[in-house]
């Protein structure tokens, strides 16, 4: 085999990610049920949501370690679910780094070069490259074991890279990290990505990671898609009470469908999403701490049974007249003098409210 000429590190054409209708199953469980989904060029996409929901099977399916039962994978229109692995022009980081311990920084990220044989002044130069890339340079001749835990995934990513590959793969590649690495990585890894341009899934279970790195979140329950949205849109309309509950926090409030309205906390409000077909059914009204709102009143109903200094915000726990307990997030002057114990008066936004079926 010849010599192969590298590339510089530079914005390359981003590719196209597309899973159709995904079908995989582990024995009685369902890992992915009839995945739709399309990444577009140069997209940073999250996929969301909690263990064994199917979103590590689908990113493995996409790098080719996986193979659906049905369905296909495709890059750039083109059909890649049974193209090996080695022949998929993605590169993927682990949340376990993977490095070769007995290889310096240099040569664990010019590794695939060496594979690809290219010649070794040039894969050299690359590597340093990269490693110049993810703030590494002064790092280059040390070892796996000399390197902290944010070091070492730096290597990763920079190996990942070094390919040049039309998608990036990461398989929740800061969970191992403590979070103030974490906070500093991700951003590095956002940075990188925009500067390069690389289309890139990224798996995770962590809300705030997804919410805050991402250009659309995907959030898988039980194999299957339930919302795909910009952050803003998923956490401020989530599609589904799955979505709603698992982005952010929200409370449930008891409340009552008539005439396709909910009647609540004594107002009646619209209803954003399906409505009941039970023309009286008795649900839950999803609300985030932000929208509830909470004034001191000799007079009130409900009862302040816990306040949390936030910072700018304070977060109060305040426990209704029927016993439902619900989060309110105030501006910590708004919040001065409401303690545990304040009898309270609590209120919710004229706009409309999602709905979910009544637990309990």
């Amino acid at each position: 085999m010849t010599a192969t000429t590298l590339e510089p590190a530079t914005r390359q054409e981003a590719a196209t990610v597309e899973f159709r209708e995904l079908r995989r199953r582990f024995g009685t469980t369902v890992a992915l049920d009839g995945l739709d989904l399309t990444v577009r060029p140069g997209e940073f996409l999250a996929l969301l949501g909690p263990s064994g929901c199917g979103k590590t099977t689908a990113l493995r399916m996409l790098a080719g370690f996986e193979h659906p039962d049905s369905g296909a994978v495709l890059v750039d229109g083109e059909d890649v679910t049974g193209v090996p692995s080695h022949r998929r022009d993605a590169g993927m980081v682990f949340q376990s780094y993977s490095l070769f311990p007995h290889l310096d920084a240099l040569d664990n990220v010019a590794f695939g070069l060496r594979m690809r044989k290219v010649r070794t002044a040039e894969r050299r130069a690359r590597a340093a490259e990269l490693l110049d890339l993810v703030g590494l340079a002064d790092k280059r001749e040390r070892f796996p074991h000399q390197l902290s835990g944010g070091q070492q995934q730096r290597v990763a990513l920079a190996r990942a890279l070094a390919l040049r590959p039309r998608v990036l793969l990461l398989d929740e590649p800061l969970s191992a990290l403590d979070a103030k690495v974490r906070l500093s990585l991700r951003e590095e890894i956002r940075r990188l990505q925009q500067e390069l341009g690389i289309t890139t899934l990224f798996v995770t279970h962590d809300q705030e990671e997804a919410l805050s790195m991402a250009d659309r979140v995907a959030v898988m329950h039980a194999g299957r898609l339930e919302q795909c949205a910009a952050p803003a849109e998923l956490y401020g309309r989530p599609a589904t009470a799955f979505v709603a509950e698992f982005v952010g926090t929200m409370s449930r409030v008891p409340a009552r469908i008539e005439d396709g309205t909910a009647h609540v906390l004594g107002r009646r409000l619209p209803v954003d999403g399906p409505v009941p077909a039970k023309d009286t059914a008795e649900v839950d009204v999803l609300v985030r701490p932000e929208a509830v709102g909470v004034a001191a009143d000799a007079d009130g109903d409900a009862r302040v049974i816990a306040a949390a200094f936030l910072g700018a915000a304070t977060r109060l726990t305040v426990r209704l007249a029927d016993g439902t307990e619900v989060k309110a997030d105030l501006s910590t002057h708004d919040a001065a003098g409401i303690g545990a114990g304040t009898a309270v008066t609590v209120t919710l936004p004229d706009r409309p409210v999602l709905v979910a079926e009544r637990k309990g």
